[in-house]
């Protein structure tokens, strides 16, 4: 594969108003991105292949689309993420030509994460063996990480660990869980019990109540636990990475 001609590369975000705006690819600024649309808008027809829908981010504060059931497990993890601070969903289309042809690309996701931009594409593991998927793969990163940003092609994550954190995101709409009772548990109160006997360590508070929010902890990362193994009441909650 050649390097793609610098000259015939350009990229065209959506603006707010889901108008297209084209510039040269190395113009190209993160902050451009925000408030921008998802390039493909999708519709459900009885058949289709792909899963597509809309989830809401915690990241974000609002929903974020998807394509497939692939696509959300891994939008699952970035949101989940805490170095993951904002994400857009086929952030733009960006043309080029390489080996002498014009050659069209709409990444899936763009992530500003604590150690900066990183463009995302997600493809099933068996097709990345496939000439056409490597290919495209292949020039879109050369372009990506010449604008110094990240490039990552996400496959099949870990289904225990997917799970796991499908679990957690039913808890992760903050304002849902009492502010005295989620300063309560952040003080220390709870640290290094069980979750079960957290549960229980305020007898004047619903167990129910006590272990939502304890669940709500999980998902912000105040408390952590391996998300390698089950979720169970026997495993002891340590201090996260806030």
């Amino acid at each position: 594969m050649e390097k793609p001609s610098e000259a015939a590369v350009s990229t065209r975000p959506r603006d707010r108003n889901g108008a297209a705006v084209e510039f040269p690819w190395d113009r190209l600024r993160f902050d451009w991105l925000e408030g921008a649309q998802p390039w493909r808008t999708f519709v459900w027809r009885y058949g289709q292949k792909n899963y597509s829908g809309s989830y809401w981010s915690a990241t974000m504060s609002d929903h974020v689309i998807y394509e497939s059931r692939l696509e959300l497990a891994n939008l699952l993890l970035a949101d989940f993420d805490h170095s993951v601070k904002f994400i857009a969903a086929q952030p733009f289309l960006v043309t080029a030509v390489v080996d002498g042809l014009a050659r069209k690309h709409i990444p899936d996701f763009a992530l500003l994460t604590d150690s900066g931009p990183t463009i995302m594409d997600v493809k099933p593991a068996r097709k990345l063996d496939d000439p056409k998927v490597a290919f495209t793969l292949g020039w879109s990163r050369v372009l990506v990480e010449e604008l110094g940003w990240q490039y990552v092609i996400a496959s099949e994550p870990d289904t225990l660990v997917v799970e796991n954190v499908r679990f957690l995101a039913g808890y992760r709409r903050g304002w849902l869980f009492p502010t005295e009772l989620v300063e309560d548990l952040k003080s220390g109160a709870v640290d290094g019990l069980t979750f079960a006997e957290a549960c229980r360590a305020f007898p004047d508070t619903s167990v129910r109540v006590v272990k939502a929010t304890l669940l709500h902890l999980l998902w912000t990362g105040w408390f952590s636990v391996d998300l390698g193994t089950p979720l169970q009441s026997s495993m002891v909650l340590a201090r996260g990475h806030l």
